[in-house]
């Protein structure tokens, strides 16, 4: 019993040691960088598993010279287990690491964030194919250390003829899918943070996987869709080759309005204070694009740095337009015309000039000569 005893804490031991040793290694590996990144984010993220693969290992060299009882097979084994599953997670997080070291060198909050945009799709997927590699080696490695795993996997591999058919035929629409992910991450048709139309919805690519896409709505919804939808399907991509967007902000006035003082209006708009953070001075301009019903249409054309900033410019040009028009030109709000005449005894009266009316106001209401009479003889009746 007192055999056991000493080499229990013989193995302990050893295990503390080394896992006191990887201990005072970080805390000097983190004040020589405390002014470094990296080294900081090394010595914060990787200290749990290297300090526990230390001690594994101490332990699993410790017990053979420790003691001679048979026991100590499993342990080891079991110590070795724990070690290949502690490496994984080692390998696993260093991989992360120099992910995320490789997405700080490209900031996604600029304006022109196009090559920044293509390198985290790029990124992120690389680091999720990275991830199921490790895993997959780490279970692997895990799996060969038992020697009956060896015979059954050589016996399934002998039998699975048809039962591979018949997974790869299941596994098809997955495999798609997998494909379309690459095909996604490394071609230019479609990065994160895109601005997307599809399924008649505009949003925001927000994640990217091997086998979906995530697109955030502009209400707050995610549109969840398969990867090989958009390697099948078209669909609208605002930002494919800049950030930069235009926009347009329609508003039907009257005839009378001066189209020229519109369009200074509309330059005074887009250069005040209001709109500073919003335009990105590219594009200014107002065209009439319609006349038809006794309106005419125009159409403000702006530009923005993204389509976030865009949608807010094209909400303020409206909104001081139809504020410019209702106080400096209320003669020129949207009106309807109506031309009122009338017949007595089959004489036609002259039409007089069509004037503007407000239905709402029957006062407004100016009539041509004798109609007044024939309404007033209606009423009467």
């Amino acid at each position: 019993m007192s055999d056991a005893l000493v080499s229990a804490a013989i193995v302990i031991g050893s295990a503390a040691a080394a896992a006191l040793a990887v201990t005072v290694a970080y805390r000097i590996l983190r004040f020589a960088g405390r002014r470094s990144t990296l080294l900081t984010d090394i010595s914060r993220r990787a200290f749990w598993p290297t300090a526990i693969i230390a001690a594994l290992l101490a332990a699993r060299f410790t017990i053979p010279i420790a003691t001679t009882n048979g026991w100590h097979e499993p342990v080891q084994h079991a110590i070795l287990l724990a070690t290949i599953a502690t490496g994984g997670w080692l390998v696993a997080t260093l991989l992360g690491l120099a992910a995320d070291t490789a997405l700080r060198r490209f900031p996604i909050e600029v304006n022109d964030n196009l090559a920044a945009r293509r390198a985290h799709t790029q990124i992120t997927v690389i680091r999720r194919v990275a991830f199921a590699v490790v895993g997959v080696l780490t279970v692997g490695a895990m799996l060969i250390t038992f020697p009956g795993a060896r015979a059954a996997g050589a016996s399934v591999l002998a039998s699975a003829g048809l039962v591979g058919v018949v997974a790869a035929l299941a596994a098809q629409s997955m495999l798609g899918n997998i494909f379309a992910g690459l095909q996604l991450a490394f071609g230019d048709a479609l990065r994160l943070d895109d601005v997307v139309v599809v399924e008649g919805e505009w949003g925001r690519i927000e994640e990217m996987t091997l086998g979906y896409v995530v697109v955030k709505i502009w209400d707050e919804r995610r549109l969840i869709l398969p990867s090989n939808y958009f390697t099948t399907t078209p669909f609208q991509n605002w930002t494919r080759t800049a950030s930069s967007v235009l926009g347009t902000a329609e508003i039907d006035v009257d005839w009378s309005l001066p189209v020229e003082t519109m369009r200074q209006e509309l330059r005074r708009i887009v250069e005040s204070e209001a709109a500073a953070p919003l335009w990105d001075g590219r594009v200014c301009g107002l065209q009439v694009t319609g006349a038809t019903d006794g309106n005419i249409r125009t159409r403000a054309l702006v530009s923005a740095a993204n389509s976030s900033a865009l949608w807010d410019l094209r909400c303020l040009v409206r909104e001081q337009l139809v504020a410019w028009v209702q106080e400096q030109h209320p003669q020129s709000r949207p009106r309807v015309r109506a031309e009122v005449g009338g017949h007595d005894g089959g004489t036609s009266h002259p039409a007089a000039p069509l004037q503007r009316v407000n239905l709402s106001d029957p006062s407004a209401v100016e009539t041509t000569p004798g109609v007044g009479d024939q309404n007033s003889s209606a009423d009467h009746r």
